[in-house]
């Protein structure tokens, strides 16, 4: 069954989602505040029942808001997708998300398609990850190592700290060295062909990616800007 934990300190909009998660077949914890999620979530964890593979957060909540929560998660686990639930006028709210480790993010108001799709895809991506591959396969690249099947990538024999978002991204650059990938492309690959939201989600997440893999992000060696284009890997030969 698919597990979802969702926090949203309005009952109105929280119902909404609920329901709608339900009727996408989501075994759906719901909570209204931010402390009462990171137990719920810690919880699982910790007992023998199966965690969760998504979670989705309001932002804007009283005591342990939505910016914290993300982060909390996220230190307990890498492996769990986060959706971010914010208003329009929360634009540095959501970049904020982002690079604490966030995978994605919904803007109020949203449809039932619109936040079915963007959960779904995210399960997606965390269930590849629980099931692996049957063959191992490596990937070297310069000193990054890419495992396949355990979906983890070393550098210099040292594992990265990397979301599944990251791990996808990083991959995919990998799989494309040496070509310049547009912003677009990396959009679809990773978040698919129905995503709803924009492109800028490509560049938070290179930059967050970048403090991970460059030994000085500020000035990249790996990951290239191609201006007004997008981003290619590169590795000395």
């Amino acid at each position: 069954m698919k597990k979802i934990l969702v926090c949203e300190d309005e009952d109105a909009i929280r119902d909404f989602v609920v329901i709608n998660l339900k009727r996408a077949e989501y075994e759906v914890v719901d909570v209204n505040s931010g402390e009462k999620a990171l137990i719920e979530f810690k919880n699982a964890l910790e007992e023998s029942e199966k965690p969760f593979d998504v979670a989705l957060l309001d932002i804007m909540m009283p005591g342990m808001d939505g910016i914290e929560l993300c982060k909390a998660i996220r230190e307990e686990s890498s492996s769990v997708g986060i959706i971010m639930l914010s208003a329009k006028a929360q634009e540095m709210d959501k970049v904020g998300c982002l690079m604490l480790g966030a995978d994605d993010y919904v803007t109020k108001p949203f449809s039932p398609s619109e936040l079915v799709a963007r959960v779904d895809a995210i399960y997606r991506r965390v269930s590849l990850n629980a099931s692996g591959n049957n063959n191992t396969r490596e990937m070297i690249s310069g000193p990054f190592k890419v495992n396949t099947k355990s979906r983890t990538i070393a550098k210099s024999n040292t594992e990265l700290d990397l979301t599944q978002v990251e791990y996808q991204i990083l991959e995919y650059f990998i799989r494309n060295t040496g070509v310049a990938l547009d912003r677009k492309s990396i959009l679809v690959h990773i978040w698919g062909d129905g995503y709803f939201g924009d492109d800028k989600i490509v560049d938070v997440n290179i930059r967050r990616l970048r403090m991970k893999v460059e030994d000085d992000p500020s000035t990249p060696v790996f990951i290239q800007t191609i201006w007004g284009f997008g981003y290619k890997w590169t590795v000395e030969s």
